[in-house]
């Protein structure tokens, strides 16, 4: 009976104790999973004229520079660069959270948009607030969260196995 009533106050507390961390991270998720459906999350990648990088990184920071709500001045001014040969496109993610898509043949900027998955991503695992903040709430947030499902197991098979141990 002890491991019992145990589990019981483990569940509670440790459910109260991670509801805020673990309510965001249930609802950055939930958003994580329509960056590919929705274009306010993510936008959505281009097709360029080629499927060979036909262009180089000179170029590529030329014409990036020409997007004024990109704000880039230099390499600096870039977070990373998504190359898709696939698709004949490089995705230039700025730090300002834009991404400007351009076509690796032609050197044509595609698309223009704000690129809010990495701040929802961010959100997700805590680092958004502070690395700090994210090893000492998120990560025993998340071992919180491990706990309520053990405990809620048992709190759920309890009752059904002392019922089979009564019926022998």
């Amino acid at each position: 009976m002890k491991l019992f009533k145990l589990s019981r106050v483990l569940h509670r507390w440790g459910s109260i104790i991670a509801l805020l961390p673990i309510t965001i991270i249930i609802f950055s998720g939930i958003v994580l999973q329509l960056k590919k459906v929705s274009p306010y999350v993510q936008p959505p990648t281009q097709s360029g004229a080629g499927t060979e990088p036909a262009i180089g990184f000179d170029r590529i920071l030329e014409v990036a520079r020409t997007v004024p709500e990109a704000e880039i001045e230099t390499w600096e001014d870039v977070d990373r660069l998504d190359v898709r040969p696939g698709k004949g496109v490089v995705k230039v993610r700025c730090k300002n959270r834009y991404e400007v898509q351009i076509d690796t043949e032609t050197a044509e900027v595609l698309h223009v948009a704000v690129r809010r998955s990495d701040l929802i991503e961010s959100i997700h695992d805590g680092s958004y607030f502070n690395d700090h903040f994210k090893l000492w709430v998120f990560l025993p947030a998340g071992i919180v969260l491990a706990t309520l499902v053990l405990t809620g197991l048992h709190l759920f098979l309890r009752p059904y196995l002392a019922r089979r141990k009564r019926a022998r």
